[in-house]
C-alpha cells in the first residue's frame, strides 16, 4: 500500500518532483523524461506510468526557465516514437507465435485475421488517437505489430501522433502552466488531467 501511495504522490505533486530533479541533476533531467515516455508506450508492462500530466509539466518548468521547451519537445517526440516502434515490432514478432495455437479460445489465428483487417481499415486512425489515451496508447502499437500493419503506415500515423501529443501538452503547459490560477492549483491541474484522460 505504501508503494501505490508513494506513486500517488509522484503523480499529484509531479511538478514538484520533477522540478526538484531539475535543480539537482540539471541535463540528466531529458534523460529521465525520454526514459519514461519510452517505457510508457514502448513498454506493454508500464502504461501505468505519467505521460500527459509529465508533457504539462515539462511545459511549465520549461517556461520558468528550467529546461529548453524544444529540447524537451523534442526528447519526447523522440522517446515516443522509439517507445511505439519498439512496441510495435514486439507485437509483430510476438503474433506470430503465440497465434497459432488453434486451441485457445482468446489467441487463436481468426482474432488475429480480424485485427489486420480492422488495422487496414482503421489503423491509422486508431494509432494518432491512442496517443492521446493514456493505457491504450500503450497497447496500440503492439496491436498493430500483431495485426501486420503495414510499418511505413504504422510510422507515418506515429510520426504525426507523437508531434500531436507531445507540442499540444508540452506547449499548453508551457503557455498556461505559469498563469496564476493554474500555477497556484498545478496540483488539482495534473489530477484533472489524469481524470479527464
Amino acid at each position: 500500500m505504501e508503494l501505490v501511495l508513494q506513486f500517488w504522490d509522484l503523480v499529484v505533486h509531479l511538478e514538484r518532483h520533477l522540478a526538484g530533479f531539475v535543480a539537482q541533476h540539471g541535463i540528466w533531467v531529458y534523460a529521465l523524461l525520454f526514459a519514461i515516455v519510452f517505457c510508457e508506450t514502448g513498454l506493454v508492462v508500464t502504461p501505468f506510468l505519467p505521460g500527459d500530466s509529465l508533457l504539462f509539466v515539462a511545459g511549465t518548468i520549461a517556461a520558468a526557465g528550467g529546461m529548453d521547451i524544444v529540447r524537451v519537445m523534442a526528447v519526447l517526440v523522440v522517446a515516443a516514437l522509439c517507445g511505439d516502434n519498439v512496441n510495435y515490432w514486439i507485437g509483430r514478432w510476438v503474433g506470430p507465435h503465440v497465434f497459432h495455437y488453434r486451441e485457445s479460445r482468446w489467441l487463436n489465428p481468426r482474432h488475429l485475421e480480424r485485427t489486420h483487417a480492422f488495422y487496414e481499415r482503421h489503423g491509422g486512425k486508431t494509432v494518432v488517437i491512442a496517443r492521446f489515451v493514456p493505457i491504450v496508447r500503450t497497447y496500440v502499437p503492439f496491436v498493430a505489430g500483431v495485426g501486420t500493419m503495414p510499418y511505413l503506415r504504422f510510422l507515418a500515423f506515429s510520426v504525426f501522433g507523437a508531434l500531436a501529443w507531445v507540442l499540444s501538452l508540452c506547449l499548453a503547459g508551457y503557455f498556461f502552466g505559469n498563469l496564476p490560477l493554474v500555477k497556484n492549483n498545478l496540483g488539482a491541474v495534473i489530477v484533472l488531467i489524469v481524470l479527464v484522460s
